[in-house]
């Protein structure tokens, strides 16, 4: 398996993870019961848990662009070098972004956030640039 394809399936699991820590912030917050029977989905959330939760969806948003480009990248014979490293690098950047989110560190997420962006950025230049396929 490429770099690129091993670093997408690692992206969707440290995404498909995410939703953990803002439940858990959720069932301990109103109670098991009500959380499982959907009683106190108004029940608003700590601030942390909350980014936990915009992180995650932002993170959703952006698998489907990434999953894109890497596979493009694969079937047309454009994923290189570049591809590789950009691959890691949008992973680190995603997994940064969603821990600075959720801490609240200023200017984090979106530096983080800029950086993934450029990563996806690189492959889909790779892609345009490999010539005829």
């Amino acid at each position: 398996m490429s770099t690129d394809l091993e670093m997408l399936a690692w992206v969707a699991a440290i995404t498909v993870l995410m939703w953990l820590p803002y439940i858990l912030a959720h069932i301990v917050n109103v109670g098991v019961v009500p959380a499982l029977t959907y009683k106190a989905d108004g029940t608003p959330l700590p601030d942390w848990a909350a980014r936990a939760k915009k992180a995650h969806a932002n993170a959703i948003q952006n698998l489907a662009p990434f999953a894109a480009l890497v596979i493009v990248a694969n079937l047309t014979g454009a994923a290189n070098e570049a591809t590789a490293l950009s691959a890691v690098v949008y992973f680190w950047a995603r997994l940064a972004h969603y821990f600075l989110y959720m801490s609240g560190v200023p200017f984090g997420r979106t530096t983080a956030f800029t950086i993934a962006w450029l990563a996806m950025a690189c492959i889909f230049w790779q892609i345009l640039t490999a010539g005829p396929m």
